[in-house]
């Protein structure tokens, strides 16, 4: 497993910046709409120069979707550092049950949906991202099988993957839909 080195002051401060933009993006982009909210609004509510905004995130879709590069980091490193002998679909659950679950459970994210669905550049870049995860995933699957980036098996997996959230949000309880899923993907279509 990797072992992060604490952030240095100059790294935190940049970090507490980029932050304290997704918060004021979010805070807005929910009172008023993706549209009706400018990148100048934006700068002005998080105390920033709208150049500074463009130095941590390269559009205005991107501050809805700030922890994203996250999603894909922690998702190819369940793969690739899971432990000695955890099965590559069993470290794939484990890490969706421990940071997929409270994203479903999140309070805001029926207001966050609504906003993404209301919104067609939104949903567009929502698509996109998407697609990235999950040919990111493929090819962390394919290589640690032995197979070809290609590999339709490492795809259909992969897509499958990334699509957990949507399928298991508005279900009663999260936890046992993300089981349910696995249990699918690891036995197949059995009905």
């Amino acid at each position: 497993m990797t072992i992060e080195e604490p952030l240095g002051r100059r790294e935190r401060k940049k970090a507490a910046t980029r932050q304290a933009i997704a918060d004021a993006a979010l805070e807005l982009f929910l009172a008023r709409g993706f549209d009706a909210v400018s990148i100048k609004d934006i700068a002005d509510e998080a105390d920033v120069s709208t150049t500074t905004i463009f130095k941590h995130f390269p559009s205005k879709e991107a501050l809805l979707f700030d922890r994203e590069d996250d999603f894909a980091r922690q998702l190819a490193a369940a793969v690739r550092e899971r432990p000695e002998g955890v099965g590559l679909l069993d470290a794939i659950r484990r890490h969706a049950l421990a940071a997929w679950v409270p994203v479903a459970l999140d309070p805001q994210l029926d207001e966050l949906t609504a906003l993404v669905d209301q919104t067609p550049a939104l949903r567009n870049y929502w698509e996109g991202l998407w697609s990235r995860h999950a040919r990111a995933l493929t090819a962390v699957v394919a290589e640690d099988l032995g197979r070809p980036a290609d590999d339709l098996a490492s795809a259909t997996l992969s897509r499958f993957v990334v699509q957990i959230p949507i399928l298991v949000k508005g279900r009663e309880d999260a936890r046992q839909a993300v089981s349910e899923v696995f249990e699918i993907l690891a036995r197949g279509w059995d009905v």
